[in-house]
């Protein structure tokens, strides 16, 4: 029997309609016009290591000091004698010494809160040329929550309270050794924030300050309750002295390259 003309082109239609349906469900299927192209997304570029200009700074620099206990002067025969001090005729320079004993970038001190509240208390007007932030050893015990936070907060403060210093990380130096683990993830955090900011940064810990053979002698490990002794703290701030003089001198460097590379 003969299919009528009008049932012909309705079946037609039908199939027509059903495989243009299975075509767009394909390529809605591939094409999902809904979904994020992965090539609209935006991929985040690895940072590029910034680089470090050498130290620009007047023949006799004003320098702020600003650090824990050491820098306190903790362990010397008088504090004025600690390194902070004694860098003045180190290096040549102007110190202003803010020290306080037991504080770091997470633990309150003894004398004073937290790094970054102490930040927020310092004078505006000193206007140093050169601002150099020392430790701390002090949050070894506070676990790495937050660390990272607290240390940008008080980087960050301190940059706008004297925008026009240049500013330089010093790294903690081991009051024992072997150097305890958190005390090393310490020096690599700081290392590494320093270099995310283009900061030039100074590790007592990896230019080996303090060894076994010259321990007895920096550190007090009696009555100074391991702080630098008065020598040790002659010895520092010749050490100090003597990477800020280097990094007045050399070429331009990459945020996180060892001094080791950049003499050779």
């Amino acid at each position: 029997m003969t299919a009528r003309p009008g049932l012909r082109r309705a079946r037609t239609i039908g199939l027509g309609l059903g495989v243009l349906a299975l075509l767009c469900v394909g390529v809605v299927g591939v094409w999902r016009p809904w979904a994020v192209s992965p090539q609209t997304v935006p991929v985040a570029a690895a940072a590029a290591p910034l680089a470090l200009a050498p130290l620009a700074l007047p023949e006799r620099p004003r320098v702020l000091v600003f650090g824990d206990s050491w820098t306190y002067g903790s362990a010397a025969s008088d504090p004025s004698l600690g390194y902070a001090y004694v860098l003045a005729d180190a290096l040549g320079a102007e110190t202003i010494v803010n020290g306080v004993r037991g504080s770091g970038y997470l633990k309150p001190g003894i004398d004073g809160p937290t790094f970054g509240e102490r930040v927020a208390l310092l004078d505006p007007t000193l206007r140093p040329d050169l601002v150099i932030v020392q430790g701390s050893i002090n949050d070894r015990r506070m676990g790495a929550k937050g660390y990272d936070a607290a240390v940008g907060a008080a980087w960050d403060a301190l940059a706008a309270t004297y925008p026009d210093a240049t500013i330089v990380v010093l790294g903690p130096a081991p009051h024992k050794l072997p150097i305890g683990k958190a005390t090393a993830r310490i020096d690599r955090d700081l290392a590494r924030l320093a270099a995310s900011r283009g900061w030039h940064y100074i590790s007592p810990i990896a230019e080996t300050w303090i060894t076994p053979d010259n321990y007895a002698t920096v550190i007090d490990a009696g009555l100074g309750r391991f702080h630098p002794s008065t020598d040790g703290h002659r010895y520092l701030a010749e050490r100090l002295a003597e990477d800020l003089r280097r990094l007045t001198s050399e070429s331009p460097v990459l945020a996180g390259e060892s001094e080791e590379a950049v003499q050779r």
